[in-house]
């Protein structure tokens, strides 16, 4: 595999969640809507949890917006309520076909994650980078932060949903 390159280099994202007042993409679908600025490009998209803990658990619709503030304006005029306004710092590389990225939050230490289109391929990816596939970690920030702080009541998420 070729050595991977810096797409993107450190940059500020901030974030919105978004569901219904009455949460029912969370609590009917473990769902929502989040609006992201990823410093080069705003992003409007769902996600569904469909299984825990694995590395294609989650189906993801995203499609590019023109405004960060506007895409937040529109969802709220249509009844969407904000739950969550979140912000962190990225790096974005390409190894292979695999993205992986650098992200920085607050209260928690820094971390790498590796997406790619098939596990095979985040595997290699991990390998390469020098990752145990046994001690990989599955899920968004929220498993993040339920390892850095493992006191974390369960059933209770801290950003990727609602932070209910």
């Amino acid at each position: 595999m070729k050595p991977g390159v810096c797409e993107k280099p450190v940059r500020l994202m901030r974030r919105v969640i978004l569901d219904y007042p009455d949460t029912r993409l969370h609590t009917e679908r473990h769902g929502w809507l989040r609006v992201r600025d990823e410093g080069d490009k705003i992003t409007f998209t769902y996600k569904e949890q469909l299984e825990r803990h694995t590395a294609t658990g989650i189906h993801e619709v995203e499609t590019s917006v023109g405004s960060f503030e506007n895409t937040v304006a529109l969802c709220e005029a249509i009844g969407l309520q904000v739950f969550s306004f979140q912000e962190s710092k990225r790096e974005t590389w390409q190894l292979g076909d695999c993205e992986v990225v650098l992200d920085e939050w607050p209260w928690v230490k820094p971390y790498i994650e590796v997406e790619g289109p098939t596990e095979a391929s985040v595997k290699e990816a991990s390998e390469q980078l020098g990752f145990s596939w046994d001690t990989a970690v599955f899920g968004g920030t929220t498993a993040v932060f339920r390892r850095e702080y493992p006191n974390i009541p369960t059933g209770e998420d801290i950003v990727d949903d609602h932070g209910l």
